[in-house]
């Protein structure tokens, strides 16, 4: 192989980045400092939110956002099929039951029709998943929220940085979860946010990542006390100031970056316009895409697989997102699921590969993936085993 490898997604830091970090690394304060309040007010001034509760990871921002909504055993939430486990992971962590719905065939978001039939006296919220980056239907999403009186979570962590309809992510649900994972639009190594309008909401969360505890260690040293109490059972999901350095010096950037991203997108789908071999997922009007990843839906009659192997074979990382939660065998185990509860889910999950999106890839890049495609094609035989599938 004489190129070097080219991964599906890869962070970006730079020496002002480290610095950042090193000013923190010689202050008083490595947690539970005033960087972490500054990262916080970055993020609910860039999204427009009033309130952003900086947390461990994406998973804890959404196990937070359930928390903070009073959420709990015998209760129900819907999620969408196509998403990262930690989706239905966050309601499983409280004893809740994740409701499986299916997805747009188009756009593989949350299909809001789909939603009503999934209801019942015991449904709590929706968690809308913006997949790849593409900001779901909030106007219709809101509307059956209001009707059947639920909470409406987003799981943005792919979206930061998107709007809908000129609203950015992160004020057009009850919470937003971020996340912050070196692949995602911005990274601090590991970590996450919600954002909120809700002050209660916001003082629960801060409570939660910090044991329950209702004060942290610098709010009692400005207070010149030792005292504290612990009113709920919450978790260890603080972010350290060292992280959340970093997290404002990426921000800084955030819009450099997604314009890059949406850049090699447009290349992507222009290059790929009537290929015999894949096609990329629709984009709604009305939308900025974030473009966490670059999902394309591999012809049914060549196979996906093949076409991964291929162009892992000539360094490229090509991956796929997801497999249907509920076919996971946890899933299948503790809460039934099984083919057929999400067709559109399942086949789409037989059919999409992501291809290479990150700010630092160059046109060549690009042009590598694309031509490695092309090249490909002759080879790429019959999917025997995903027409068996259907």
């Amino acid at each position: 192989m004489d190129c070097e490898p080219l991964p599906y997604g890869r962070h970006w830091i730079d020496e002002d980045d480290i610095q950042e970090v090193v000013k923190v690394l010689r202050s008083d304060w490595l947690t539970t400092g005033p960087t972490v309040e500054a990262f916080e007010r970055a993020v609910a001034d860039y999204t427009g939110a009033k309130h952003a509760v900086a947390v461990a990871n994406g998973t804890a921002a959404l196990h937070a956002a359930l928390f903070a909504l009073g959420i709990g055993p015998g209760d129900e939430v819907i999620v969408p099929a196509l998403t990262f486990v930690a989706t239905a992971n966050c309601a499983a962590f409280l004893g809740v039951r994740p409701v499986f719905a299916d997805v747009e065939r188009d756009t593989l978001l949350l299909d809001p029709e789909r939603i009503a039939e999934k209801i019942s006296p015991k449904t709590r919220a929706i968690i809308a998943v913006d997949y790849t980056g593409h900001p779901c239907d909030y106007d219709a999403l809101r509307g059956i929220a209001h009707e059947y009186g639920l909470a409406l979570v987003a799981d943005a962590c792919h979206s930061l940085g998107g709007a809908y309809h000129n609203r950015n992510v992160g004020t057009l649900a009850d919470l937003t979860a971020f996340s912050f994972h070196p692949v995602k639009p911005i990274t601090t190594g590991e970590g996450g946010m919600v954002t909120t309008d809700d002050a209660d909401l916001a003082r629960r969360m801060r409570a939660f990542r910090n044991h329950g505890i209702t004060t942290d260690h610098r709010e009692r040293a400005l207070a010149g006390t030792w005292y504290y109490e612990m009113t709920e059972l919450g978790y260890n999901y603080r972010l350290s100031d060292l992280q959340c350095a970093l997290g404002i010096s990426q921000l800084r950037k955030l819009p450099r970056w997604m314009a890059r991203r949406q850049q090699i997108a447009g290349q992507y789908a222009a290059a790929l316009e009537n290929s015999p071999v894949a096609r990329p997922l629709a984009v709604r009007s009305g939308v900025s895409h974030a473009r966490h990843l670059y999902v394309v839906r591999v012809n049914p009659d060549v196979g996906r697989d093949t076409l991964v192997s291929g162009l892992r074979a000539k360094g490229i990382g090509a991956n796929v997102h997801y497999i249907p939660v509920h076919l996971h065998p946890y899933y299948r185990q503790q809460y039934g699921g099984k083919p057929g509860m999400c067709p559109i889910a399942e086949e789409a999950s037989r059919h999409i590969v992501s291809l290479p999106i990150f700010p630092r890839m160059t046109d060549s890049d690009v042009r590598r993936v694309t031509h490695s495609v092309k090249e490909l094609a002759p080879d790429l035989q019959p999917a025997a085993s995903s027409r068996a599938r259907r």
